[in-house]
């Protein structure tokens, strides 16, 4: 018998609403869901390929326990008692803060991985955390706090609304977008387009997205900042900053001008590569457009000034008057995002609270540098990590030097790895548990319904039959019990209900709670019957913007509510919300925190540097996501080739033919030319997540044609200082031709 099911797609940031078909209990197909009320039936070939994905033959179906050194089938009993005696052994002989955790990148699109790690963390007791954060995303982080006192008060594109759109270091037709959730970026910026407004691209490479664009800018890998700050410059220079609505929300404007006083046009041209008059005239059709956005990502991240360029970006939506309106950059509000309380001045943020015990790096947002994570492990003395608990990651392949965090991970005293497969990473465990595939797992996008575009929410049942193993929470949440002395055998529902239990009492007693007064108990009888994540899902929509605050709002969201939509519900487009989203110790936009004015004064430093003869850049594909789907027949090939990307003059200076040797400041590999005059003279590109050659792994379609691994040219010792992402893009290379 065939039926379908909805599904909302977990395999990137854009979010769509899938309908699958089920024939006789198996998943055999996936399209665009065309009522969802986020997606409207958009599609990529990832989400077409979801029943691949879900089928594949190599994820693994029970745990993996290493005995006498081989890593064997086990039952699901034998796999958690040896969770709790590895991890028991070392917690007792060195502490819970020997412990390392690692959270990989697909934790953030399951509800699993956005509500139990914490607990992990909280129940050893250990600040030796990592994830793939510091490979992408933290500089913003650590941007956002600071002028905004709360480090997830993400700013993004208006882009139903926007006249004219600035993408730095981005190519959201290929990535269907990050850190901004949007259904069909690709389509939006078709309708932007449409409707007469314009797209500028900032980017090395004329990428697909900056083919679309009428204007591209290709500064040298790097140099975003100071093109911006140049920017800043001009709309200063010129007399043209209007701050707008936020006018009466911002503190040193003066402070900013100051520092771009440094960076003329003319000043930071042949750094950047962009010419003094493109620069002018970006800063002038900014201040001229109805409404305007800048939207940088990865490109703006992961360099060496990271962090400033992420500041900057938000700091010309200031000056330009497009922070916080409509058409301009603006704060989502996702449904389980607390509702609004009277605003108030908040703690502010900072950074550098306590420090890696080898390099001294500052944490940021409770994690150190995943490029340190292979020196915490293999340098010894106090504090040494003796046992890594990695959930959904791969850091052997997406982190800084792969080679010496595998040395590292084999030495390990104990390692346990939440993971479906058998990957570069996970074949030093010595437990691996792996949770069911997508479709026997519910969804819920607890991070990324904070980030997208248009407010809306949506939730998907497991839409198969669960195959007798324990899912994900309770996976985790076994782990948690182990780890606070309850056992693995406790009932992990345990978990769930002492987080209702203390959220609800501080809701209760929090006088500006929707909520406030009221009794626990009555409260948590109310919530929907169901496993725990369900409840604690429940309690967090109707405590949530737009809930219903346990009866008190009887239209507002509850966790029944989503179940009778499947297709969703629509919240309404973005709207002015500065105030409440504003968490600084004085309630005010701190525009030019005196941390990025220092990082400024160093990029002022590094524009009379030599520029390197050859950088490096990476790029992402359409058919693929990190490291981790390289295995699905239906993505390989095609596009999706690990290939270097070169101009050919370049190509034909060096003498080039097929195969080019690829040097970095940490290591050396053999990589196949593509030639491309879309790439910028002197700068080369490599995707990263590639280089499946390793032996001990069990991803059968990704080692037929492996690729090689881009992080291992990065020695890793080159981090932006305020967030410690590592620079993967605009590292120096040299190259020539194989032999």
């Amino acid at each position: 018998m065939t039926e379908t099911a909805l599904r909302i797609c977990p395999l990137c940031e854009a979010t769509c609403g899938l309908t699958l078909t089920i024939d006789d209990g198996k998943l055999v197909g996936a399209r665009g869901d065309r009522e969802d009320v986020f997606s409207h039936g958009f599609i990529c070939p990832k989400g077409a390929s979801f029943a691949e994905l879900d089928n594949d033959p190599d994820r693994l179906a029970r745990p993996l326990v290493r005995r006498d050194g081989v890593l064997t089938e086990a039952t699901w009993d034998e796999a958690f008692a040896a969770v709790a005696d590895g991890l028991g052994a070392v917690i007792r002989e060195h502490g819970g803060t020997s412990v390392g955790v690692y959270l990989g990148n697909p934790s953030a699109h399951t509800i699993a991985g956005s509500l139990y790690p914490p607990v992990i963390i909280r129940a050893l007791g250990t600040r030796q955390v990592f994830s793939a954060s510091t490979l992408d995303q933290m500089p913003k982080h650590v941007a956002l706090g600071l002028m905004f006192g709360s480090p997830v008060a993400f700013t993004v594109p208006d882009l139903d609304r926007t006249d004219y759109l600035v993408v730095i270091g981005a190519n959201p037709l290929v990535s269907n977008g990050s850190l901004a959730t949007a259904a069909d970026f690709p389509g939006k910026l078709r309708a932007l387009r449409k409707r007469k407004g314009k797209l500028v691209v900032i980017d090395p490479a004329r990428t697909r997205t900056a083919e679309l664009a009428d204007r591209h800018i290709a500064p040298r890998p790097g140099t975003d900042p100071a093109l911006m700050l140049a920017v800043v410059h001009v709309l200063f220079d010129e007399g043209l900053v209007d701050l707008g609505t936020v006018a009466d929300h911002v503190n040193g404007v003066d402070d900013v001008s100051a520092v771009a006083a440094d960076f003329a046009p003319d000043t930071v041209a042949e750094y950047c590569g962009v010419t003094a008059d493109e620069i002018r005239a970006l800063a002038r059709e900014l201040a001229a457009a109805p409404t305007a956005a800048v939207y940088g990502r990865i490109g703006t991240s992961t360099v060496e000034f990271g962090t400033l360029g992420s500041w900057l970006v938000d700091v010309i939506n200031v000056l330009t008057g497009n922070l916080d309106r409509p058409g301009g950059a603006m704060f989502p509000l996702g449904p389980t995002a607390p509702a609004p309380r009277p605003p108030k001045a908040g703690r502010g943020f900072a950074i550098g609270r306590w420090h890696s015990r080898v390099s001294g790096h500052p944490e940021a947002l409770s994690e150190f540098p995943a490029a340190a994570l292979a020196e915490e492990i293999d340098t010894p003395g106090d504090g040494q990590i003796k046992a890594m608990i990695t959930i959904a990651g791969n850091p052997v392949l997406s982190a800084p030097d792969g080679d010496r965090l595998d040395r590292a991970l084999e030495r390990v005293g104990f390692m346990v790895s939440i993971d479906p497969y058998l990957n570069e990473t996970t074949r030093h465990a010595d437990v691996i548990l792996p949770p069911p595939p997508p479709s026997q797992t519910a969804h819920f996008d607890f991070a990324l319904n904070n980030l997208a575009v248009r407010n809306n929410a949506r939730y998907s049942p497991p839409v198969l039959p669960a195959d007798g193993r324990p899912d994900e929470p309770e996976i985790l949440s076994r782990i948690a019990l182990a780890l606070f002395g309850a056992g693995v055998d406790a009932d992990p529902g345990a978990v769930d209900d002492q987080v209702i239990a203390t959220t609800l009492a501080k809701e209760t007693a929090d006088p500006t709670s929707p909520v406030a007064g009221r009794d626990v108990a009555e409260l948590t009888a109310m919530l929907a019957p169901g496993p725990g994540y369900e409840r604690r899902l429940d309690m967090m929509l109707r405590l949530g913007a737009y809930g219903d605050a346990f009866g008190a709002n009887p239209d507002g969201l509850t966790l029944q509510r989503l179940r009778a939509n499947p297709h969703g519900v629509d919240l309404g487009p973005l709207q002015p919300r500065l105030t409440q989203v504003l968490r600084t110790p004085t309630g005010r936009i701190e525009l030019a925190p005196p941390l990025l004015v220092e990082e400024a004064a160093r990029l002022r430093e590094a524009l009379d540097r030599r520029a390197d003869r050859f950088v490096l850049i990476g790029r992402r594909h359409l058919r693929s996501n990190n490291s981790w789907m390289h295995n699905v027949p239906a993505l390989a090939g095609g596009s999706n080739r690990c290939t270097l990307r070169i101009h050919p003059d370049d190509a034909a200076e060096l003498g080039l033919t097929d195969t080019a040797v690829v040097k970095g400041p940490g290591g050396e590999l053999l990589a196949p030319i593509e030639l491309t005059d879309g790439m910028r003279r002197g700068v080369v590109s490599l995707p990263h997540g590639w280089g499946h050659d390793r032996g001990g792994t069990g991803l059968h379609v990704a080692s037929r044609d492996p690729g090689v691994n881009v992080n291992q040219l990065n020695a890793g010792n080159q981090l932006d200082p305020l967030s410690g992402t590592a620079v993967l893009n605009g590292i120096p290379v040299d190259i020539a031709p194989a032999g």
